[in-house]
């Protein structure tokens, strides 16, 4: 696909991968500020000999307008301070750069071709929207990019990434899944974008799983000031069916809250409907700003990547916060980018213990995570592994591995396990009717 425009949705992948800006990576300039762990700025080596540390690269937008995530590479710095202090990996310390990529095409080609020069043996822990920007530069420098954010459809496409969740595809479709047995119409609420044409295919698959009809896809202005008038289109689609409740399904990356405000007004007019969204329009932080208990998420499903942070499966990360990162109000424990940097780096330590008096380079990452290496995360996903034929090639997600969800709930005002466990949408993933 060619001419697409640039769209500014804060997750919301697609399904056709159009050809990579590489004329625009090759001839960036590295102008992304480096803070490296510790004091001062370590050369640029990838660790191969002595006890040099390796450089890894963390990159985010930061103090920007729209999506910011400036909670990732600050846990990337608190994980190297960490370890350090522990005396290294292998006896190598770890050196972390982080770049802004600004949510722009042309930064994060910067921030791509930065690593580059550096030398990074990775990126690691990272998001950006602009894949198609940065991956033609890591691929030509063999470097791998380990547990982006999943918001790109190149992060499940480019040889060189190691996605350690689902992206959204996974999200909606889980979430799909949970809704056909729970609702009655279904309303899905997504940008009037290309990114968003995708996103009734993959909750529509996991509607049909559960032999639901489909949802009403229902198309909002993705920077729109205020949602009356598509709040009360999903309430007209929802409230159709008296013998059973309708869901009202909101998919609009950080302008969902803006949904929210114009819902919880428009809904006052009509019966009762649930409400359901995906990690990443909604997290704990979202939740309490609105009023918690009495907000207008009370009672919403919502699916994740990940167990809720209140499970004890994150403590070994909230020590290293408090340890290494007290008082950094940049990182916050529930926030799926802090969650899915600290996933990332350690597949990293990982990786890095396996290639034990090696040298460390991106070509010997790489080599590493496709040879077969299993990465145990603590049960907050499944064991990872990237070697194995892909099933979900056939919709272009040929580096997905880890299709688990699971479906958290709104009580009280705290986001809780709706029933224990992760479910595995692999099989609903393989039928959705990508064109």
């Amino acid at each position: 696909m060619t001419g697409r425009r640039r769209i500014r949705s804060t997750f919301l992948p697609t399904f056709t991968r159009p050809v990579r800006a590489t004329a625009l990576a090759a001839g960036a300039l590295a102008a992304c500020a480096s803070l490296v762990a510790g004091c001062g700025v370590v050369p640029g080596v990838t660790g191969g000999t002595g006890d040099e540390p390796i450089k890894i690269m963390t990159w985010a937008p930061m103090d920007t307008n729209a999506t910011n995530k400036p909670g990732m590479p600050a846990l990337a710095q608190a994980y190297a301070r960490w370890i350090n202090s522990r005396g290294g990996i292998n006896g190598h310390k770890l050196a972390i750069l982080v770049c802004n990529d600004r949510n722009d095409t042309v930064t994060a080609a910067k921030c791509a071709q930065r690593a580059a020069d550096e030398g990074v043996a990775a990126v690691v822990g990272s998001y950006s929207q602009h894949g198609d920007a940065f991956f033609p530069t890591l691929e030509s420098a063999d470097i791998p990019y380990i547990g982006g954010y999943g918001i790109t459809n190149s992060e499940f496409e480019s040889p060189l990434s190691f996605p350690v969740n689902g992206g959204q595809s996974t999200l909606l479709a889980g979430l799909g899944k949970e809704l056909a047995g729970a609702c009655g119409p279904v309303a899905l609420v997504r940008p009037d974008s290309i990114a968003g044409d995708e996103l009734h295919v993959m909750i529509d698959s996991g509607l049909k799983a559960g032999g639901h009809p489909a949802a009403a896809d229902q198309l909002a202005d993705e920077d729109a000031t205020e949602y009356s008038a598509p709040s009360e289109r999903a309430l007209d689609h929802t409230t159709t069916d008296p013998a059973k409740k309708g869901c009202v399904v909101p998919a609009l990356g950080d302008h969902t809250g803006t949904f929210m405000d114009s819902f919880r007004r428009s809904r006052e007019d009509y019966p009762a409907v649930r409400t359901a969204t995906v990690l990443g329009s909604v997290d704990q932080t979202v939740i309490d700003a609105s009023g918690g208990l009495s907000g207008p998420y009370e009672g919403s499903y919502i699916t994740s990547w990940y167990p809720p942070s209140t499970d004890r499966r994150w403590n070994a990360m909230k020590k290293v916060i408090g340890k290494e990162a007290f008082g950094d109000n940049r990182i916050d424990p529930a926030d799926a980018g802090v969650q899915t940097t600290w996933i990332a780096y350690t597949v990293l330590r990982a990786v890095l213990e396996s290639l034990g008096d090696g040298e460390v380079t991106g070509t010997a990452i790489r080599k590493a995570l496709n040879g077969g290496l299993k990465v145990d995360t603590g049960s907050l996903t499944p064991t990872l592994n990237w070697e194995y034929e892909n099933s979900l090639a056939g919709i272009g997600l040929t580096r997905l591995v880890n299709t688990d969800v699971t479906l958290q709930v709104v009580r009280k005002g705290r986001l809780v396990a709706a029933h224990p466990g992760f479910t595995d949408v692999r099989r609903t993933l393989a039928t959705a009717e990508v064109n």
